[in-house]
């Protein structure tokens, strides 16, 4: 199924989603890799508040390429979302209610994605310049020393991905494997 949401988001409209849907995202979504998300979790521990509010916002496992002229960013393609999976559940259970990114993720990530109402978004690899032109807006938020990997403040416009775990734990991953084997 095709769906067009907003972001930020409420757990009622990620409840919607089902695993395999294509959704095309507008509105706000902020970017954060490893690096940032190590510093995240070690302000957290440290009692310190985080940069951005998790509540009802979306986080994109990118670290754009620079903007060529004109552009508000560069090659805008997905991450591999594994290397977060330390970090996620705390911040799904802080309000994350979705993630982007690309490959597969662990059994504690998914137990916190239903267990908050999230959704876990893949985005195309390879094809960052194509994902690239749905970003209108890039506006640096926190970490700017950590170059690409800082978090960033992306404003989208129909940006393209596929529900791969929906909030009740349906994995694409494993539903389409089980589809398409032929025994």
């Amino acid at each position: 199924m095709e769906q067009h949401i907003q972001a930020p988001m409420s757990k009622e409209e990620a409840k919607k989603l089902r695993a395999g849907d294509y959704v095309y995202i507008s509105g706000t979504i902020y970017t954060a890799r490893d690096a940032a998300h190590k510093r995240m979790y070690e302000a957290l521990e440290r009692g310190e508040q985080l940069p951005l509010e998790m509540c009802g916002n979306v986080i994109y496992y990118m670290g754009p390429s620079p903007a060529r002229e004109g552009r508000p960013i560069g090659s805008a393609g997905p991450t591999t979302a594994s290397r977060m999976d330390k970090y996620a559940p705390t911040l799904l259970d802080m309000g994350l209610i979705g993630m982007i990114g690309k490959g597969k993720r662990t059994d504690a990530v998914k137990e916190a994605i239903v267990r908050n109402g999230a959704v876990y978004f893949a985005a195309v690899g390879g094809a960052g310049a194509l994902l690239s032109k749905s970003i209108v807006q890039s506006e640096l938020v926190a970490y700017e020393d950590l170059g690409t990997e800082a978090i960033r403040r992306l404003e989208v416009k129909n940006f393209p991905v596929i529900v791969v775990i929906d909030s009740e734990g349906n994995n694409l991953y494993e539903t389409a494997i089980r589809e398409y084997c032929v025994e």
